[in-house]
């Protein structure tokens, strides 16, 4: 088995995984969503309010949009600003986005330890949310870490499909390919 082909075989793993994560964070979403739809139910025809709506949505929204990032990244559908790199010279630009991803990478690198640290202290010293649902603070705050974790992948994906010149297809440009549809 050749570099090459480890290097498919991680793509494929990561993005079997990835899409997973992308899954969640949709699931995650749509149950904010109802239960907002809830909270205004509840609150302006019954008279009801509730006290859990509020912190279970942001915990709900933050876990999603960290989970996101991975598959953001991934399908570039991510804020990009390429005023300048789109008048470079193919090479120098594949060049310069191969040092954006060692920089982006070792950052996210610093900000999933510092996240894990978190984490960690949140659970040792059983912080909790000060609320009336007393929520354990370490269960949203892992999905910074495993948010990072995902995004490290995928820019470690995509330094190496630079590195071995491989096309960086997103998977949606895959199926469709594959389904003989244009996009």
């Amino acid at each position: 088995m050749s570099f090459k082909d480890i290097v498919l075989l991680y793509d494929r793993i990561l993005g079997k995984i990835t899409r997973a994560a992308a899954v969640l964070a949709g699931c995650l979403l749509l149950l904010t969503a109802l239960i907002i739809c809830y909270e205004i139910i509840v609150r302006d025809f019954f008279h009801s309010p509730t006290e859990w709506v509020l912190e279970v949505s942001t915990y709900a929204i933050l876990i999603a949009g960290f989970l996101g990032l991975a598959v953001a990244f991934r399908d570039n559908a991510h804020v990009r600003v390429d005023i300048f790199a789109g008048r470079l010279a193919p090479e120098t630009k594949r060049k310069l986005d191969m040092g954006i991803n060692v920089i982006s990478f070792l950052l996210f690198l610093i900000f999933m330890t510092e996240s894990m640290d978190l984490v960690t202290s949140s659970y040792v010293y059983h912080k909790l949310s000060p609320s009336i649902l007393r929520f354990p603070l370490f269960i949203p705050q892992f999905a910074l870490v495993l948010g990072s974790f995902l995004l490290l992948g995928e820019i470690a994906r995509r330094f190496l499909f630079e590195l071995l010149r491989l096309p960086l297809a997103q998977d949606g440009d895959r199926e469709t390919k594959s389904e003989g549809k244009v996009r």
